[in-house]
């Protein structure tokens, strides 16, 4: 909706009860906002006489919430795809995919040569029962199929999607990084995992820019309906994760509500020649790397995948799976990997690893402490995405090399127990830190990494507190932060992880106007309830981008 404080060139919000997430004034009850920041908090804020007054109501605001990890164009397409999410079973599956092409045909928009393609699917849901390719090729109708695994480390598809591909269902190539999986006979089963999945990739992509414009206003859409103010897009433009390498241009060109930091993947960087008393550089075409960009849309770390997840056992694991005699694995060569990293780095751009089994973290932290003991420490953190299972000797020297590591506890709530089952008990206890970061004086962000999991900030928090799984259970439980500590890693947390601390992220005179109007303080409400909690209004820059005062 269009804000009526744009027409007024000081705006004063008071009567509300402001967590300011500044610890030398962590309470406000009035605001002061000219040209979308933070001017003047209280007595200093009321002193303004022709300010356009908004009388709060007594309401929660608090600094706007900043998810430093997520998906945006892939959760704005899944808005858009057949939902798996509720699959418990292998019929729920084939039920879904046929009643959708069903409306399909109703609506005349059924075509025999388009992809049927769907999201959100979780195969653990299904207790240990695997889709068949048979059955999907029957359910398709001889259409190519793409079954997006939530874990975003997996597809299941259909013969006719094999075929297109040029794999031969009945004698799969070897894929350098993952696997098509096949069975006893040798026969593909339909899934991909890890770097198999780029056998469909390059066939579906690029995707058409306007198509991803669409789904990054969908997303944004949705985003500040949550009270998300600030995303970082965990990987764009390449690998596995990246749409189209214009995926950039997709977000200039949309109409986005939220603030956006792009993490371009390490493959799009090549090198860039200069001047001949320069060295060659490393990076995008006209040489733009980390920091380049505004408060709404700028550059940030080259995301590194260095392993898989913990569901599909990809994960690289210092000892085997609890589950299995196998202890995952690198999607790359480890020594190819580092010495790409350390030249991004040397060429000024952080460095963000994703890192979820404890070798692949082992390996994050001696990748980046090496390119800070030759280069410094950048102007925008280095990071570890993730952190799976992370040993206490690995927290202490994260600590030490002053690298932000990056959890995603709701991650917890959706499939802790299928995690506890694959990595056991003692493992458990290990996975996902959040109080050990804390406790070593590590800044916690938070983040979500949507839509492999739900990325309502909200949920997130609880899910911070609780640390229980989807079946009640608790996971990790000396991991357990307190809600101020998890509402401050959602916002001043995520500032500095993101390279923006002391500009957003607080309540603070000086810093960007990015607020969330709530209808119950967190801080108080019982734990479990945290998630329930209503989002009143969304402002960016002082701008009203969702509900009301």
């Amino acid at each position: 909706m269009q804000s009526p404080l744009n027409h007024s060139p000081v705006t004063v919000i008071e009567n509300a009860q402001f967590l300011t997430q500044d610890r030398q004034k962590p309470h406000a009850r009035a605001v002061a906002i000219i040209e979308g920041k933070i001017v003047a908090l209280d007595a200093a804020a009321r002193q303004f006489s022709h300010a356009r007054r908004i009388d709060a109501g007594g309401a929660i605001i608090t600094p706007g919430f900043n998810d430093a990890h997520a998906h945006t164009v892939w959760f704005g397409q899944t808005l858009l795809e057949i939902d798996l999410s509720h699959a418990s079973s292998p019929e729920d599956v084939y039920e879904s995919i046929s009643q959708a092409l069903d409306v399909e045909d109703s609506n005349g928009s059924e075509k025999a040569d388009t992809w049927v393609i769907s999201s959100g699917f979780n195969p653990n849901y299904l207790e240990g029962t695997d889709l068949e390719i048979h059955k999907l090729d029957v359910v398709t109708g001889g259409r190519p199929l793409l079954i997006k695994h939530n874990s975003g480390h997996a597809y299941t598809v259909n013969t006719k999607a094999l075929e297109i591909a040029g794999v031969d269902p009945h004698s799969p190539q070897a894929i350098e990084g993952g696997e098509i999986v096949t069975d006893s006979e040798g026969n593909a089963t339909g899934l991909l995992d890890e770097n198999a999945m780029r056998v469909i990739q390059d066939i579906l992509q690029p995707d058409a820019t306007s198509d991803l414009v669409q789904a990054l206003e969908r997303a944004t859409a949705h985003y500040v309906s949550e009270g998300l103010t600030s995303v970082t897009d965990a990987g764009v433009a390449g690998g596995w994760i990246g749409h189209s390498p214009r995926e950039i241009a997709a977000y200039q060109e949309a109409k986005l509500l939220t603030r956006m930091q792009l993490m371009p993947t390490i493959d799009v960087l090549h090198d860039l020649e200069g001047h001949t008393s320069e060295k060659t550089a490393f990076g995008i075409d006209t040489g733009l790397r980390t920091g380049f960009g505004n408060d709404r849309l700028q550059i940030g770390p080259t995301k590194i995948f260095t392993d898989g997840s913990l569901l599909g056992t990809t994960a690289a694991m210092s000892e085997d799976y609890q589950c299995c005699s196998h202890h995952g694995y690198f999607q790359g060569d480890v020594k190819e990997m580092k010495s790409q990293a350390l030249k991004a780095a040397s060429l000024g751009w952080s460095l963000a690893l994703h890192a979820i089994g404890d070798a692949a973290v082992e390996f994050a932290i001696e990748v980046i402490s090496e390119a800070t003991s030759r280069y410094g420490q950048p102007s925008m953190p280095h990071r570890i995405e993730h952190g799976g299972v992370v040993q206490d000797s690995q927290v202490k020297k994260i600590a030490e090399s002053g690298i932000i590591l990056v959890p995603q506890p709701r991650f917890i709530r959706e499939f802790g127990d299928s995690m506890a089952a694959k990595i056991g008990e003692v493992r458990t206890n290990l996975s996902y830190p959040a109080k050990r970061l804390l406790d070593a004086g590590i800044v916690l962000p938070g983040s979500s990494d949507r839509p492999v999991a739900n990325g309502s900030p909200l949920k997130v928090m609880e899910a911070f507190v609780l640390r229980e799984t989807e079946t009640g259970e608790i996971y990790g439980a000396d991991e357990r932060i307190t809600a101020a500590e998890a509402l401050y890693a959602y916002t001043a947390g995520s500032a500095f992880a993101t390279g923006w601390a002391g500009k957003k992220g607080q309540i603070k005179p000086g810093q960007l106007a990015d607020l969330v109007v709530l209808g119950d303080n967190p801080l108080e409400v019982e734990p479990n309830a945290i998630s329930d909690i209503g989002i009143l209004a969304t402002m960016v820059g002082g701008e009203l981008v969702h509900g009301q005062f």
